[in-house]
């Protein structure tokens, strides 16, 4: 299998947050409602003539599915989006993370604002003023300063979507601790792993370290999805090793 990732550079401007936040509710709402190996055709379907999502307008579905597309493919034949699908009906207080990991490996933008998750400490108030710092740091000049205070607003919402921010009023976010699944611990690993981490390192990944645990406690994760056929965990005189047969099986119509 020729392994691609799919995963954009972190050094490129631009992406679907500058638009949109991540729209964890309207993906639930999306995939609970399409079986696993649906066609990307039937995601549009569902969105603009079944209207599953229940905009009023058709450019309102339009916008909506287009949002929906950028951050998570929609499409069987994107490695990313099909692994998102695998381990999606696991455990559903999982979804939220897993979306934000698809997302965050689709749009520069809302990873480059995780460094003020990362940074900020439990009970800290986060506000969209912290997130704009941090665009402009990863983006010097890319954006003028309307487009990234309102960029700003949207990642703050996402993040306080996928659980890593509590809304206590509409300016003032508090960052909060998230609880990850085997799931999403599997997905985070398999993202390092298709940056070429491997074995120990997986663990101190970008991916691993937004998801706000001890690596003892993402190990244990790790082996609860091993056991559960997400991941293949193997652990022998300290070293450890982790395979991703079913997640990186070959795609439709691709080679071994």
């Amino acid at each position: 299998m020729r392994l691609t990732s799919e995963i954009v550079s972190g050094d490129m401007s631009g992406g679907p947050s500058t638009s949109q936040t991540i729209l964890v509710s309207s993906l639930q709402r999306l995939l609970s409602l399409l079986p696993p190996d649906a066609p990307s055709e039937a995601y549009r379907s569902a969105v603009m003539e079944d209207n599953v999502l229940g905009k009023d307008t058709t450019s309102g579905r339009e916008w909506a599915f287009r949002q929906l597309r950028r951050f998570y493919a929609l499409d069987p034949h994107s490695l990313l989006f099909r692994a998102l699908r695998d381990l999606w009906s696991d455990d559903t207080s999982g979804q939220r993370l897993i979306a934000l990991l698809c997302a965050m490996a689709r749009d520069p933008v809302l990873r480059a604002s995780s460094s003020v998750i990362l940074t900020a400490e439990p009970g800290q108030v986060v506000t969209p003023s912290d997130f704009e710092v941090a665009i402009e740091s990863a983006f010097p000049g890319a954006y003028k300063e309307s487009t990234r205070g309102t960029t700003a607003k949207k990642v703050a919402s996402s993040w306080n979507q996928s659980g890593h921010l509590d809304a206590k009023k509409p300016t003032q976010k508090i960052r909060v601790v998230v609880d990850p699944t085997p799931a999403s611990v599997a997905y985070a690993l398999l993202l390092g792993y298709l940056q070429d981490a491997r074995g120990q390192a997986l663990f101190e990944t970008l991916w691993a370290r937004i998801l706000d645990q001890p690596k003892s406690r993402l190990v244990e994760l790790a082996a609860t999805a091993s056991q559960r056929g997400m991941l293949e965990l193997r652990t022998a005189g300290g070293v450890v090793e982790i395979g991703f047969r079913e997640l990186l099986r070959p795609l439709e119509g691709e080679l071994l």
